[in-house]
């Protein structure tokens, strides 16, 4: 992840929760945060939950996301495990209140493979001028599945949604194993309102360079379709 928005343009910081509950690092300090996949807490807590709860239930913590959230020069980025997480903290991030809960995949089981998606068009700042793109990318998870809840929901958040599984036809599917979780419409990746938060299953961080897709056109050379992203980004921050 932070090679990839390194191959932006930005500065990337590793910043641990550690370093946030203790008061070394505050956010403030940044322009945008990504939030990374890796299993935080074993997923023993649900996926992405415990580390939620450890921002949510912290006093000092919660000051500092909130705070972040609320301004208005600031972007965030939650890819699989950090996509469950953020996806927890919707109270606190406006504009996400439509989001999805991520739960256990439909197969039962982890799930790891290259998976076709069309980015679908949203106001997200990250997919800008990216819509219609039909692109393969790496999944690694086993609670991807995005529940809504209710039908209610799911009708509220069509506007926010950035990224739907497709198949080798195109077509949105919620067949396995094109879908690798059974989430509705397909849906693998929502916005907020306004465009500055996005979460996302899939991992596009995993394939930003050519070489780490497993089938390339020959006239790429080291940069992958998924750096797009990461350089629309370091475009809206100017």
């Amino acid at each position: 992840m932070a090679a990839a928005f390194d191959r932006a343009g930005f500065q990337s910081v590793d910043v641990h929760m550690s370093d946030i509950i203790a008061g070394r690092i505050r956010l403030g300090d940044f322009k945008g945060m990504a939030a990374c996949g890796g299993f935080s807490y074993g997923d023993v807590l649900g996926a992405g939950e415990g580390w939620a709860n450890s921002i949510l239930f912290n006093p000092r913590a919660r000051e500092e996301f909130g705070a972040f959230f609320q301004r208005k020069d600031t972007f965030a980025l939650g890819v699989c495990n950090g996509c469950q997480m953020m996806s927890n903290l919707h109270e606190i991030i406006p504009g996400a209140q439509n989001w999805a809960h991520f739960s256990r995949n439909q197969s039962e089981q982890f799930e790891a493979r290259f998976v076709m998606v069309e980015v679908q068009k949203s106001s997200s700042i990250f997919f800008d001028g990216m819509a219609g793109s039909r692109m393969p990318v790496v999944v690694s998870h086993g609670e991807g599945y995005a529940d809504f809840a209710n039908e209610k929901k799911l009708k509220a958040a069509q506007k926010l949604v950035t990224l739907r599984y497709v198949d080798n036809y195109g077509n949105v599917t919620e067949t396995y194993p094109l879908n690798p979780n059974g989430s509705p419409q397909g849906i693998t990746g929502l916005t907020t309102l306004d465009g500055r938060f996005s979460i996302m299953m899939p991992h596009p961080e995993r394939v930003f360079r050519a070489v780490q897709n497993s089938w390339y056109p020959g006239n790429w050379n080291e940069n992958g379709a998924w750096l797009r992203m990461f350089q629309n980004a370091r475009k809206w921050v100017g």
